[in-house]
């Protein structure tokens, strides 16, 4: 059967991404089901975070966010039978391409999938669904009551993050990139509080968000990039001085910014709201097993709220395996959020 790797290179501008074949064993190991993929989500591939936790190879597997049905199970598997749909993240380590028609995955790290919900659905919004719900519950400690500003709302994951906040009773703003995206969110229902525009090079973040606020700032600012300084090139993005300024007392900045650096004049102002700054690792889940119940629960929690419409992501069109390749290095160079292939 054939799989999506990733050929590493002398430098990550190097990768390349090839179509190979590759072989399941005969034996499942311990607590291992086999599962007939039916739809398989590509993201980008970290490959400087692979190096970090010591997982490097020749041909790294790609795709990982899969939805399919159990064909096999171990003696020892007690959560799941053959025909069960099944969802799932496949672990960093595995040695298998969630694109192959059949793929070994440990039940820890699977739930069952809802009849009504879609597996190409499914596949291209479990791992923003993740992301929105570790940065709102773990991190930030959401409640009713609370005040959220959004980064990119139009984006898979900000979208995420508006409608499960909005669901939980917390008044959300919201940033556009493009007046098609502005359009978009204004129009998005349940409805956010403000969509504020970034886009026409004179941002009004700051004086928005505070005027929505009266002057108090916000509880919790999710970004979707920072900018450090101030370069040309990522103008869509907030400076990181204006994100500090529009947190409110006591609140939480969730950020994905890799390498935030923050100078003790911002620390300072962090120290006098008392403020936090927390890191969303997209990969945290599966990279440790130390809470893996609470993981399950995400997972569970995550696919139910999709059937119910609850969460309801941007659909996805799906690629057939052979525009794979095509599609997933669109991908990794941020060409296009997320891809979709279809099995």
């Amino acid at each position: 059967m054939k799989g999506l790797y990733c050929r590493a290179g002398v430098s990550d501008a190097e990768f390349k991404f090839v179509i190979q074949e590759t072989t399941l064993p005969e034996v499942l190991g311990s607590h291992q089901v086999r599962v007939r993929v039916k739809a398989c989500g590509l993201s980008p591939l970290d490959l400087k975070l692979l190096a970090d936790m010591g997982i490097q190879r020749d041909f790294t597997p790609v795709g990982r966010e899969v939805a399919g049905v159990v064909m096999r199970v171990a003696d020892d598997v007690s959560f799941f039978q053959p025909e069960d749909e099944v969802v799932g993240i496949l672990p960093l380590d595995s040695p298998c391409s969630g694109l192959c028609d059949h793929i070994d995955i440990d039940e820890y790290f699977l739930v069952q999938k809802p009849e009504k919900l879609s597996s190409v659905c499914v596949a291209g919004a479990l791992r923003d669904g993740v992301c929105a719900y570790t940065a709102l519950h773990t991190h930030a400690r959401m409640a009713a009551g609370h005040t959220l500003l959004v980064m990119d709302g139009a984006s898979s994951f900000g979208l995420m993050c508006i409608q499960l906040a909005c669901y939980h009773g917390v008044k959300v703003l919201t940033t556009s990139h493009s007046p098609q995206k502005h359009t978009f969110l204004e129009q998005l229902r349940p409805s956010v509080a403000k969509v504020i525009p970034v886009y026409n090079g004179s941002s009004d973040l700051l004086p928005v968000v505070l005027e929505e606020t009266g002057g108090l700032g916000v509880d919790i600012v999710i970004d979707s990039g920072v900018r450090l300084q101030d370069e040309e090139e990522s103008e869509l993005l907030p400076h990181k001085h204006d994100i500090i300024s529009a947190l409110g007392v006591g609140g939480h900045w969730v950020t994905s910014h890799k390498d935030l650096q923050l100078d003790p004049p911002d620390c300072r102002f962090l120290y006098l709201k008392s403020a936090s700054v927390t890191f969303l690792n997209h990969e945290v889940w599966t990279t440790s097993s130390a809470q893996q119940g609470r993981y399950l629960h995400i997972l569970k929690d995550i696919v139910e709220k999709m059937s119910a419409g609850v969460l309801r992501p941007q659909a996805e069109e799906a690629v057939p395996l052979y525009e794979a390749t095509v599609a997933m290095e669109a991908v990794q160079r941020h060409q296009k959020q997320k891809a979709v292939v279809q099995l």
